[in-house]
């Protein structure tokens, strides 16, 4: 387990209020579609260095927690670190880092990094899939419910201007990491979402046509 003291709060938050009535307007799809074209992925090496307000955050959880989930099940599970327990956060990545990387192959500067990715940011958030005990649900769908939730919490930062990155990889996703935070040994990390103001101008981005990746079937032969 991580070598600090965990203090676990039960949140019952009522500053942000997101349920919405069934009578209340849809949104505007053109807002809704320049929310989703200025995603971006800014990392910790691009933060300002400025806190979040937790309440933020709270609601980037919540909108996470209403992504698309095949029998209900909620699988994505939500770790969140910040504050002085980012600095315990980092070291314990650099350790597994030491730990799992052969002598010949360990780099100093990506043990580095690791420390310093998790200090950079306000909020480092590590996100798991919670294996459904039955089974009865295909372990690939669960971790795509988990991969909409991180989608809802990302766009929810862009509209807040929070710059945000979704990290992974064989240090993050190791079964030693997955221990720490306490889950089971058929749960799985699969990342880390490090957040941060941007301390660079919010980046452009570009997407090939879609035209390129879409093919439509209107008749039934050939099909």
């Amino acid at each position: 387990m991580f070598p600090f003291r965990r203090h676990v709060v039960k949140d019952d938050s009522t500053d942000i209020h997101v349920n919405k009535r069934r009578s209340d307007p849809l949104p505007n799809p053109e807002s809704v579609g320049t929310l989703i074209r200025t995603r971006r992925s800014i990392k910790p090496g691009q933060f300002d260095g400025r806190r979040i307000d937790d309440v933020i955050v709270r609601e980037m959880l919540e909108n996470a927690n209403w992504a698309p989930t095949h029998g209900m099940t909620e699988p994505w599970r939500f770790f969140v670190f910040c504050d002085e327990v980012l600095n315990s956060l980092g070291r314990k990545l650099a350790e597994i880092y030491r730990r799992v990387t052969p002598s010949g192959a360990f780099k100093p500067a990506k043990a580095e990094k690791l420390l310093q990715s998790a200090i950079r940011s306000s909020h480092v958030i590590a996100f798991a899939m919670k294996r459904q005990e039955s089974r009865r649900i295909p372990e690939i769908e669960e971790i795509q419910a988990v991969a909409c939730a991180i989608q809802n919490l990302h766009l929810t930062a862009t509209a807040y201007g929070v710059g945000g990155s979704w990290s992974s990889g064989k240090v993050i996703c190791s079964d030693q990491f997955r221990d720490s935070l306490g889950l089971d040994v058929e749960d799985r990390v699969l990342g880390l979402f490090y957040l941060g103001f941007p301390a660079v101008p919010w980046p452009a981005g570009e997407r090939s046509p879609i035209a390129e990746k879409v093919q439509w079937f209107r008749a039934a032969e050939g099909v």
